[in-house]
């Protein structure tokens, strides 16, 4: 079966979900915000949210369409195929969002379009009443500038929850992001990577599973994997391709530091419950301390600030040690995702390349410093 499918995304990650759609073969991409379009059959809803590190879901998009009107909504929504996708007993509860659009309400819009799916299904199933005890398929109703897109969500919870973190420190940085800013970063396991404010460990943790090739969902399930038109041994297939696909080679260096011990202490069993705790070394130590014995690499990291530290002399410090840092670094790049807004001025340079982010709804700058190229190793 041919589908279209859409990769959704956080704000300014579209690009490298895109990225990632066409490293694992899904050439057709259409980049739109807050989410890539591409097409694929049953096997890429499991290879997708199987692999993808950036992207926050993929769904199946039933139809689209404009609806100015209610009745237009019910009717158009009722017209679509539902049936191909939902069998008698599936659980459809129906979720919505509506941006400058005649129909705002959202909860009347969800009510319409639950009650069109149901009409639709009656007409094929020929029953009057539907028990929804089945597989969990949910329904996404958005409505942006009076065009409706409705949508199956194959993956159930977010595809930040990769099952490694069952507790995390403050402020929480999601594991999509995380996986961003090292792939945004061009790093390579044999490049050696810091965090100095590696908190509950998620940027290390991402850049151990890049390096080792393990796919972000293999410890996890879908929703879709419940499905009855997906056979199982599609699933199967994904988990054992991505099973032979790991990587046993270490990452040359990874290391975390944090004056937490709690939060440290959360950042070594994360990293075990991902499979990577061997490849990466978590230390307390204060950023104004930091050293290493490697020429180049690259930092990596989230720092505190204003809106999670609370105290602005206690964040001026905190960046003034990391411009320190970066001076005694001096061949090494640095890439620094925060809201506060005078990281260059404290630096006393400009970003090579700014990058705007959100990190859980708070509009940030990926500062990216590029340090001298590593000597090409001679012949």
């Amino acid at each position: 079966m041919r589908l279209e499918l859409m990769a959704t995304a956080t704000f300014g990650l579209e690009a490298l979900v895109a990225e990632e759609l066409q490293r694992l073969g899904y050439t057709d991409t259409k980049v739109e915000n807050g989410k890539v379009l591409f097409t694929g059959d049953e096997l890429a809803i499991c290879r997708t949210n199987m692999w993808l590190r950036t992207a926050a879901r993929v769904k199946i998009k039933v139809g689209e369409f404009r609806a100015t009107t209610f009745e237009e909504l019910f009717e158009k929504t009722k017209a679509l195929p539902w049936a191909d996708f939902l069998p008698k007993n599936a659980c459809f509860p129906v979720e919505g969002r509506s941006v400058k659009s005649t129909l705002f309400s959202v909860s009347d819009c969800q009510a319409i379009v639950k009650k069109a799916v149901v009409e639709s299904l009656k007409q094929k199933y020929h029953l009057e009443w539907f028990p929804e005890d089945g597989p969990l398929m949910k329904i996404e109703v958005a409505l942006l500038k009076d065009v409706a897109t409705l949508s199956l969500d194959t993956s159930g919870s977010g595809l930040h929850q990769r099952g490694y973190r069952e507790t995390a420190g403050d402020a929480p940085l999601k594991e999509t992001l995380a996986a961003a800013l090292v792939l945004l970063a061009r790093w390579y396991p044999d490049i050696p990577l810091i965090d100095p404010f590696c908190g509950s460990g998620t940027i290390p943790i991402e850049a151990a599973l890049l390096g080792h090739n393990m796919a972000p969902g293999l410890n996890r399930s879908f929703a879709a994997e419940s499905w009855p038109w997906i056979p199982r041994r599609l699933w199967q297939r994904v988990r054992e391709e991505a099973r032979d696909l790991i990587s046993p080679e270490k990452p040359h260096y990874l290391v975390g530091y944090d004056v937490d011990d709690n939060a440290l202490k959360i950042a070594r069993l994360n990293a075990e419950l991902a499979g990577v705790a061997g490849s990466i070394h978590f230390q307390r130590q204060e950023v104004k301390d930091l050293t290493t014995s490697k020429k180049y690499g690259k930092l990596i990291t989230n720092p505190p600030y204003g809106e999670r530290l609370g105290e602005d002399r206690q964040v001026r410090q905190l960046y003034r040690e990391l411009a320190r840092v970066k001076r005694s670094l001096d061949t090494w790049s640095f890439y620094i995702l925060t809201a506060y807004p005078y990281l260059e001025r404290v630096f006393g340079q400009r970003a090579t390349k700014r990058r705007k982010l959100y990190n859980g709804g708070i509009e940030c700058q990926y500062y990216q410093y590029y340090g001298p190229r590593p000597p090409k190793p001679r012949a």
